[in-house]
């Protein structure tokens, strides 16, 4: 493998020019505060009650200080939704957030069902394998969710998400260099209530496409002790009966079962103030539905595939939050425990024989800590804590290939420490001007004993049976794998300022995060591996990633609240770049290597803008833009050899250029109740999946909609909605492999309509229609 060099450096023009087009911006806000559309016509506080209302202002926790924020008046690039904008959106897991804000995509990577493989502007990760740390960190209730398992999952009761663009590693900490999506669920209630919901929804008139799919789900809350002590108790259940149709035997494919159970309970003592939250979650079904596309069309929803595979997921999930009024500040402490069990099995192949299957089985645990103290006053808002964070991950992977001797078993296990202090700030110099600074340490070890996924005897890496030493017997001309320790150091600033006037801002900042580095759990090549990994230089872990991120904003609202206009523009620079590069493999199947492929600049700007028409009507839009860009290779990306101008000029993976979307939510008042309409249309560009760009993930364009009746009957609503209406095609990867069928054309180019050989190409569903029934009281 070649490991010399090739540079490109990134014009100054463009970084000039990227601050000239942010600034253009600002005049067409203040031109749109000149605007008079009807809602303005009268003082918000004269207007009519409205249900639209519930959908301006919008409080954030991201940032962390003593009270939550408006997200108006937050110097940082976040979309946020509250609970009745996620009802009004019809949110069931994370990934429906997609299509709501630009510059994100929060997919599943279809390879295990609930693997989250998101990306925020064009950084992401393209894999399963558990010992890879995600850009984007996912944090529900304030507690970090250690890996990317089990995360895509059915969510309800939902308070609000928040969606943080750019690097947070002040106050989040590493391995979130892309964002952070902060998931807050329902706390209980001072008063009695409730809200059940009922529906079913699956394709409709699609060719007889699959079954359908049954949801109830139900929540009560209330006080124990008035003013004392609260709770809150909920139940989901869902019963997929598979979307897909399987052209292999004409079954229903894409089942799945899943229950969650919830509790939580509050304690008001004084000044201080306990919450704990217990999640119990399981979900079984069917394995990926793949298509391979060197068989079928990549814009059809045809597979055929001879084992429709498995998963079982357990997981329980637990948080105690403790908040405590002292001095002139708050003192906040979040404990937080996760335990997840999965097994799995997958048609990788994708095809209707027996060429490549696996299996795998995870387990992984964690405790975390964040200690912190937040003072807000008229000239400053400071926060400083601590955080503690520690992970166990076993992972067995095994492949069955017939034309091997034996299966393959190898897999992983790592124990994960991480320590971390933080202090960040914002100090008002004048009424309106504003100087922003935060810093962060994190010490990160990892100790990881791996094997290697080799022919050899069955063994497990969760009961300790799969060896790490010595020489493979089937094999005896390779290792059986290895045990080694790393340790990450480093320093994470931020420093920005803000300007502030009426109630608009512009804001400025860079902030640098870090990625840490680690081990591969899917190592195929043993010999190969280690002759990199032993040579002069070499080591077994795959390095940590740096990245710099410069980003100027605006944020534009006119007195009434009838127009807002978030804008940003940002340069994010990325060093030692980790990529795992998929490449196929007639003897293993895909050949999974992480390694440091490159040093990246992306440039990218996006807008959000919500104007409110009338009373009854809210239109929305969003754009955003990204210019993605190789300055130096490390590793030789094309596959052909050598590093040249063929490697810079490849495109980064996971990076679509265009995203933009628009849409309205229309109330209409009725004599027997009314009428919420809710209609939304994205479009998101094509992408390369894979280094090499053979793999791709091409564009889509989403419409989603729904129409609720509230009803004469109080608390009672009566909903019909659709997803993904224009039946587009999605899939959560695209990763080379060396089986295909009569569509291969023998030549593999980027972004070619068929792959030289074939694809595992898990599928996301197509047109969806519902009907939802809600009660509340």
């Amino acid at each position: 493998m070649n490991f010399r060099t090739a540079t490109r450096r990134t014009p100054l023009v463009a970084k000039a020019a990227l601050l000239l087009c942010s600034s253009a911006a600002f005049p067409f806000a203040a031109h749109a505060q000149d605007t008079d559309p009807d809602a303005g016509d009268q003082p918000a506080e004269e207007r009519r009650a409205s249900a639209l209302d519930s959908f301006g202002d919008i409080v954030v926790t991201g940032t962390k200080t003593q009270d939550p924020e408006n997200v108006q008046d937050v110097p940082l690039a976040v979309t946020a939704f509250n609970a009745d904008t996620l009802e009004a959106l019809k949110v069931r897991d994370v990934q429906g957030l997609t299509y709501s804000a630009p510059n994100v995509s929060l997919d599943q990577i279809g390879t295990s069902r609930g693997t989250a493989n998101f990306s925020i502007r064009g950084l992401g990760i393209n894999s399963s394998i558990p010992s890879i740390d995600p850009t984007v960190g996912v944090f529900v209730d304030g507690v970090y969710l250690g890996f990317n398992g089990g995360v895509v999952f059915d969510l309800f009761d939902l308070d609000s998400v928040e969606i943080l663009r750019g690097p947070q590693g002040v106050l989040f900490g590493r391995n979130v260099t892309g964002g952070a999506v902060l998931i807050n669920t329902g706390n209980p209630t001072e008063d009695f209530r409730g809200k059940f919901r009922a529906a079913v929804d699956g394709p409709l008139l699609d060719g007889g496409r699959g079954g359908a799919n049954y949801t109830v789900s139900g929540v009560v809350s209330g006080p124990i002790v008035e003013d004392t002590l609260l709770f809150k108790l909920g139940a989901y259940y869902n019963n997929d009966e598979g979307y897909f149709r399987n052209l292999f035997d004409d079954s229903n494919h894409g089942a799945a079962e899943t229950l969650i159970l919830r509790g939580a309970l509050e304690a008001r003592l004084g000044d201080l103030t306990l919450t704990g939250k217990l999640d119990y979650f399981e979900s079984e079904g069917d394995g990926p539905s793949a298509q391979n596309r060197g068989t079928f069309d990549r814009d059809s929803f045809d597979f055929a595939i001879d084992f429709p595979g498995f998963y079982d997921n357990t997981i329980w999930t637990g948080s105690l939050t403790a908040e405590l009024d002292i001095g002139p500040g708050t003192l906040t402490n979040i404990f937080g425990y996760r335990d997840y069990e999965a097994v799995t099995g997958g048609d990788i192949d994708a095809l209707p024989v027996f060429i490549f299957h696996s299996d795998t089985e995870t387990a992984q645990d964690q405790i975390s800590n964040e200690l912190r103290y937040a003072v807000s006053t008229d000239t400053f808002d400071l926060t400083v804590g601590g955080f503690y964070f520690d992970q166990s991950i076993a992972y067995t992977e095994i492949r069955n290939i017939p034309s091997a001797p034996t299966s393959f078993f190898g897999g992983g296990a790592q124990d994960h420490e991480v320590l971390g202090a933080f202090a960040a700030g914002q100090f008002n110099l004048t009424d309106s001007f504003s100087v922003i600074a935060g810093i962060r340490w994190s010490q990160e070890t990892k100790d990881a004993a791996v094997t290697y996924v080799r022919p050899r005897p069955p063994c497990s890496v969760l009961d300790g049976t799969c060896p790490v030493s010595g020489t493979n017997p089937i094999i005896p001309t390779e290792n059986n794998g290895f045990t080694d320790r790393v340790r990450f150091t480093n320093w994470s600033p931020k420093l920005g300022v803000q300007y502030e006037w009426n109630d608009s801002q512009v804001y400025a900042h860079w902030t640098r995060g870090f990625r840490s580095g680690g081990y591969n759990f899917r190592i195929t090549n043993a010999n190969a591996f280690e002759a990199i990994a032993l040579a002069p230089g070499g080591s077994f872990n795959f390095d940590e990633e740096q990245v710099d991120n410069y980003e100027i904003g605006g944020k534009f609202q006119t007195a009434d609240g009838s127009l807002t206009l978030n804008v940003a523009a940002y340069i994010t620079e990325i060093g030692n770049m980790q990529r795992e590069v998929n490449q196929a493999s007639l003897t293993s199947g895909v050949a999974q290597s992480i390694f440091n492929t490159a040093n990246a600049t992306i440039t990218g700007f996006e807008a959000e803008a919500r104007v409110r028409l009338s009373d009854s009507l809210i239109v929305t839009a969003n754009i955003g833009l990204i210019d993605d860009e190789y300055d130096e290779i490390l590793f030789d990306i094309s596959g052909d050899g050598v590093i040249n101008d063929t490697d810079l000029d490849l495109r980064l993976p996971r990076v679509p250029e265009v995203t933009w979307g628009v849409g309205f939510i229309h109330e209409a008042l009725l004599d027997n109740g009314e009428i919420l309409t809710r209609v939304n249309y994205q479009y998101r560009d094509e992408f390369a999946y894979t280094d090499n760009n053979f793999g791709f993930v091409q564009d889509i364009s989403n419409l989603e909609a729904n129409v609720t009746w509230v009803t004469p009957i109080e608390g009672f609503s009566l909903s019909v909605y659709g997803r993904n209406l224009l039946d587009e095609v999605q899939v959560g990867g695209d990763t080379q492999v060396p089986f295909g069928g009569p569509l291969s054309n023998g030549v593999n180019r980027p972004f070619d309509q068929f792959p030289a050989a074939g694809t595992f190409s898990p599928l996301s569903k197509g047109r969806n229609v519902g009907v939802e029934a809600t009660f509340e009281f």
